[in-house]
């Protein structure tokens, strides 16, 4: 008889905890992914406004576990569930497709951006969940400069707009206001600061609604010190490829829409909730056993595509999912008892500029400096690799002394650019 085989769904936060746990187990684990890297995505935005290269934040799996010998990374788009013959459906890059068996089973497949019902607003106002996606926006922010300057009408192309105030959407702007202010100044002369435009926009009545209210007013604060519009109660209508208008009427000209509002679970969630029986709330997500994040006895679901007790979808949560979830297995491996998943709130945090950011840790509330080094600390902490820590520290340091940013390229050249 062979190993144990536990194959996992999904290298995020999640899987790649319950993969990384299971080293020492005697276990086959295959995990199984669309793309060949992990992804950081908190700092995801950084990649978007040219800060960092996608290689600082996006690991290759093979890479991050070549040691672990019990483990192995198959590339492919996992397509449906067979629950009683325990076997995943993956589609392969050569177009063919193939079966994977398992003993065990965890699916982490994260989620996916929601337009809430008007999915054709992606056409005008991308989203940033992906590398490739934020990739794709570095190259149209800084196309937008360069257009801005031997356009008629460069204010027009100077004008940008961020729907969603959470912390993405914050983080974006405060970024986005320090290129276009700080980085490129210089590069562009032709271009007049006092002429470009950032506005930042949600329909919830604050910014930062996880946060404290003494923390979301200084975010606005500071956002507006930074040349960024804020429009809170402010409810999308419609978009096109010239601006957006609200509910009230208000009309936001900006050539470059970026949307960080909303986000639902995983397809797969649905198609693992047909497999199993289980039920999925209105987000989508998949209802999970809140003591052990299992579905049925031999399949767990972890991250963004479960609710477990309403969990924020931050990466914390998925990282000790993911951790849980390999000593549960390990546990019932070897005929042990396992304790229940108890969630440790380690709070939540949100940059502004290079300089300043908020923490909300239980009682204590970081802002500034302060709250930056908080930040910063926890996010190196996290990243996957001693190289990526160390890269990704210098090109912060680097911004913030010289204004300066790594990836300020177009990948794409002009003639290949779709004209509208």
């Amino acid at each position: 008889m062979g190993k144990h085989r536990v194959v996992v769904v999904g290298g995020g936060f999640g899987g790649l905890g319950v993969v990384r746990g299971l080293k020492r187990a005697d276990v086959e684990v295959t995990l199984i992914d669309r793309t060949n890297h992990h992804l950081f995505q908190p700092l995801l935005y950084q990649v978007a406004t040219a800060l960092l290269p996608a290689g600082d934040i996006a690991p290759a799996f093979r890479a991050i576990l070549r040691r672990q010998r019990n483990a192995r990374v198959l590339l492919g788009e996992v397509t449906g569930f067979d629950t009683e013959q325990k076997r995943v459906h993956v589609d392969l890059p050569d177009g063919s497709s193939r079966t994977v068996g398992y003993d065990t089973l965890v699916v982490a497949a994260g989620a996916r951006d929601s337009y809430f019902g008007h999915d054709e607003w992606a056409r005008s106002a991308p989203p940033m969940k992906t590398l490739e996606q934020a990739v794709d926006l570095r190259s149209k922010l800084l196309r937008a400069f360069e257009t801005a300057v031997a356009a008629d009408n460069a204010k027009e192309w100077l004008s940008f707009a961020i729907v969603g105030a959470g912390p993405t959407g914050v983080e974006l702007a405060g970024q986005l206001a320090d290129l276009a202010r700080r980085a490129l100044k210089g590069q562009f002369r032709e271009i007049d600061p006092r002429d470009i435009r950032i506005t930042l926009l949600d329909a919830v009545p604050h910014v930062l609604p996880p946060f404290s209210e003494p923390l979301r007013q200084h975010t606005g604060k500071k956002l507006e010190s930074l040349g960024v519009t804020v429009m809170t109660g402010a409810m999308v209508e419609s978009i096109d490829d010239t601006g957006l208008t609200t509910k009230d009427g208000d009309r936001v000209d900006a050539r470059t829409i970026i949307w960080a509002a909303g986000v639902q679970a995983s397809q797969l969630a649905r198609k693992l909730a047909d497999a199993t029986g289980a039920e999925l709330d209105r987000k989508g997500r998949i209802l999970v056993n809140p003591s052990d994040c299992s579905v049925t006895g031999d399949i767990y679901a972890i991250g963004d595509m479960v609710n477990l007790n309403d969990l924020p979808g931050i990466a914390e949560p998925a990282i000790q999912e993911g951790h849980h979830v390999a000593r549960v297995i390990r546990a019932r491996l070897e005929g042990r008892p396992t304790k229940p998943f108890k969630y440790l709130d380690l709070g939540t945090m949100a940059t502004i500029s290079p300089g300043d950011a908020v923490a909300d840790i239980k009682k204590l509330r970081l802002k500034g400096f302060i709250g930056k080094v908080a930040w910063a600390v926890v996010h190196i902490a996290f990243l996957v690799g001693w190289r990526n820590r160390v890269a990704v520290l210098a090109q912060w340091a680097w911004n913030l002394v010289t204004g300066r940013r790594a990836q300020p390229i177009i990948l794409e050249p002009m003639h290949a650019i779709e004209r509208k």
